[in-house]
């Protein structure tokens, strides 16, 4: 793997500013004590959704980057809620993330805050490119925890429910005393480019007839982040590749990945899909593309992916400058 000069700067996801104070979860009474304790900050997360300040909720605001998490001291009732130890900023202040049930439309908890945009609660995805630092970093965190203990409540060796210890870092059996740590699994994505500076798209089974993105995959065991990146796009579209190249990563909990962005050069064009991963793949040049998004043919990348970022290092432009007599 060679590292590329052009690393992307400030990918949404990884800006996280929080000291982590690994050492210090190993206090058995650090939560309670942090719970006790009213200047403590505490991120509610309702599912997938946390608070938004109301004076930062405006579409202005949030384009600006003015977001801003709505945090509160601890409460009575947090002591038998899912808590989180997310860290320490540089004054010292602790933040803790509380999972709450998830409300819903029905009179269910889930449905109920996934209608509550509105009301001020906002999932990752819409928020997270504009949040600030801090609050970029303590979501991601708390929503790749909350994510990895809401499937790993019990031990996989026999099957006894688990205890959180470590400040939620760590799921401890009872039983026979094996320690299980949160699980994040890697994700390479790849923009597989030719010798004519052509990008591969491809298109997934599920995805509707406009949206097409770079090539991606998750990492084998016993495999090499490089090796992920040719195996993937051989297996896609049987294209092999060379001079791999890394420009960038960030966590995505969407439930527990983190994804590895590279750039490849590919050493044929003959396209040969795998219509179990793709419905459809194609080249692009930079003209294409820009057509594409102009017209509506090709829907445009989501804003807070690592996929939009690799299309427009590709591509030398922002998404958002196309068609705005910016090219």
């Amino acid at each position: 793997m060679v590292r590329s000069a052009d690393i992307l700067p400030d990918l949404a996801l990884s800006r996280a500013v929080l000291d982590r104070s690994g050492i210090e979860r190993r206090d058995d009474g650090l939560v309670p004590r942090l719970l006790a304790d009213p200047a403590t900050r505490v991120l509610e997360l309702r599912g997938d959704r946390v608070p938004v300040e109301p004076e930062a909720r405006s579409p202005e605001r949030r384009a600006h980057g003015e977001l801003r998490l709505q945090l509160r001291a601890p409460t009575q009732e947090d002591v038998g809620r899912l808590v989180l130890f997310a860290g320490r900023d540089g004054e010292g202040t602790a933040y803790l993330g509380v999972a709450l049930p998830d409300e819903g439309r029905d009179g269910t908890d889930r449905g109920r805050a996934r209608s509550s945009h509105e009301e001020g609660w906002a999932t990752l995805r819409q928020a997270g490119a504009a949040l600030g630092d801090r609050d970029a970093g303590l979501f991601t965190t708390v929503l790749s925890l909350a994510n990895w203990h809401g499937t790993h409540t019990h031990c996989p060796r026999c099957g006894t429910p688990t205890a959180t210890a470590q400040g939620g870092w760590l799921r401890v059996c009872p039983a026979d005393h094996s320690e299980h740590y949160p699980r994040t699994d890697p994700a390479v994505i790849m923009a597989v480019v030719d010798a004519d500076e052509r990008l591969l798209l491809g298109r997934g089974p599920q995805w509707p007839d406009d949206r097409f993105s770079v090539l991606a995959g998750f990492v084998e065991p016993g495999e090499s982040l490089e090796a992920a990146v040719a195996r993937e796009v051989d297996e896609e579209v049987g294209i092999e590749v060379t001079d791999v190249r890394y420009l960038g990563n960030q966590p995505w909990p969407f439930p527990s990945s983190v994804m590895i962005g590279f750039t490849a050069r590919a050493l044929g064009t003959s396209i040969a899909l795998d219509p179990h991963e793709l419905t459809e793949a194609r080249w692009v040049t930079r003209d294409e593309y820009r057509d594409a998004l102009r017209t509506g043919t090709i829907r445009r990348p989501f804003g807070l992916s690592i996929a939009k970022r690799i299309i427009e290092h590709w591509l030398g432009q922002t998404i958002e400058s196309v068609g705005s007599g910016q090219d």
